[in-house]
């Protein structure tokens, strides 16, 4: 069964059950039951194959966040096209570039009634063979990867790698008809092991329109989520709030698509009473690692693997580390289920590269007594000066409490004498108010050894980031 079938399921066993509850800017709320859901996507699917999509065309979606766009996107898997996500501030030349890097056949762009559909003839073409090998995988998902220290890549996962994915990713979650899922993030960046999961298991989800931290608590206070799937950044936001309002019935926090910091994991367990539950995401593995056990007693750690992963450290020979700490890390390398099924460009099968090691994430971790893995640092942002070794997160961790600074990037630059030095860039809190050097430096001497504290401090604006928001590390 595809994702879609078991969708059609849950619409046959409970049609009246609320699939989609969409809090407008307007102030009503919208309400779509799975047998709506079912309907709208059909009809969308319907029309898609009478303009002509075929089964495996790449298909765009352009669409504002909300209950519009999951049925536009489900309306895409059921016509048996690729569905590949597009973030809706892309617009003329980016757009134009982004269609030809995916190598687009159709363009579905969302409008306030309806959508109009595109066929596109786009420069780039796979070659005939690599189009054909695309077309036998029965491609459901096509999402870049956010380029944090490269070229982004196209992955590519089929229905048969989504089902198995979302199997392994629910024995550990356990979402249920009875649950309402609060949903913040971005959904053209997050919804396969997430808005895919929660309709496969008969879930409803809750969609706020306006990400004010009131404006979601109040939309809550009337729709008693028991899970809330967001980022740090939200979850800070939330735990600003001051009012009476709370999550009664909330079960699970889960804090993804970046780091969780212990100050806003404290600050929203105190304002609200739970726990978050950090979970690793990867686009190309689904969601192998998550803190369900000990969100409490270690929030920054990303916790145990899921029965179905074997998560494990690669050395700096390829070896399988055998023990690890905070001062022995190793490359985090992941087998299971629903690993992607290849890159689009250029075309590379996954039998080509998940063998002997399976997926060689880029990222350094080491796990605890209790087998918890702790993430350190992207291999790639690595510092070695004179011999000794670490991240530049390790590094911005610090900067980042320093009162004057908003965040920072740490990376290193060549030294003629130590190798690599550690510098800094600092998007400051208050511009009017720059920190000095001096001041900086005593910071994180308090905190730091002296070999990983920055020789250079740049002040910028912003920091450079990917179309995810994550910060750009190249």
């Amino acid at each position: 069964m595809t994702i879609v079938d078991r969708i059609r399921a849950q619409a046959r066993q409970a049609p009246a059950r609320p699939a989609l509850v969409e809090n407008e800017r307007s102030g009503a709320t919208r309400t779509l039951s799975y047998a709506e859901l079912v309907g709208s996507f059909e009809a969308i699917a319907k029309r898609l194959r009478d303009a002509g999509v075929a089964p495996g065309d790449r298909c765009g979606l352009l669409a504002k966040q909300g209950c519009s766009f999951v049925e536009l996107a489900l309306g895409i898997l059921a016509a048996d096209a690729c569905l590949v996500p597009i973030p809706d501030d892309h617009k003329g030349a980016i757009l134009d570039a982004f269609c030809e890097q995916a190598m687009l056949q159709r363009l579905v762009v969302g409008q306030s009634e309806g959508f109009e559909q595109r066929r596109l003839d786009p420069v780039a073409r796979l070659a005939h063979g690599d189009e054909s090998a695309f077309r036998a995988l029965a491609p459901a998902y096509l999402r870049f990867t956010s380029g944090t220290t490269s070229r982004r890549k196209g992955v590519i996962l089929s229905h048969a790698t989504i089902e198995a994915r979302l199997e392994a990713a629910n024995r550990a979650l356990g979402i249920a008809p009875q649950d309402r899922v609060l949903w913040l993030l971005p959904m053209a960046h997050h919804f396969v092991v997430s808005i895919l999961l929660y309709l496969r298991n008969g879930a409803s989800i809750l969609l706020a329109s306006s990400p004010l931290a009131r404006d979601v608590l109040e939309f809550c206070a009337r729709q008693t989520p028991t899970v809330s799937y967001a980022s740090p950044h939200h979850y800070k936001l939330l735990a600003k709030d001051t009012s009476e309002l709370g999550f009664p019935a909330l079960r699970l926090a889960v804090s993804t698509a970046e780091g969780l910091s212990a100050a806003i994991a404290a600050a929203f367990a105190a304002r609200f009473g739970r726990p978050l539950v950090q979970a690793l995401g990867i686009i190309e593995v689904g969601l192998p690692v998550v803190n369900l056990d000990r969100a409490a007693a270690k929030p920054t750690a990303l916790g145990r693997p899921l029965p179905d992963y074997d998560v494990w450290l690669r050395g700096e020979a390829g070896e399988r580390l055998s023990r690890s700490g905070e001062t022995e890390t190793g490359e985090i390398c992941i087998r299971g289920p629903g690993l992607l099924d290849a890159y689009l460009d250029p075309w590379l099968p996954a039998s080509e590269f998940l063998e002997p090691d399976g997926f060689r994430t880029g990222d350094q971790g080491w796990f605890d007594a209790d087998g918890d893995l702790h993430l350190v640092g992207r291999r790639v942002n690595r510092i070695c000066m004179a011999g000794m070794k670490f991240f530049g997160e390790e590094v911005e961790a610090v900067l980042d409490r320093h009162p004057s600074v908003r965040e920072s990037r740490v990376f290193a630059i060549e030294h003629a004498h130590l190798g690599e030095i550690p510098c800094a860039e600092i998007a400051l809190a208050d511009p009017t108010r720059p920190a000095e050097r001096a001041e900086l430096v005593r910071h994180c001497r308090e905190q730091l050894p002296v070999y990983k504290i920055p020789r250079e401090f740049r002040i910028v604006d912003e920091l450079a980031r990917t179309e995810t928001g994550k910060i750009r590390r190249t």
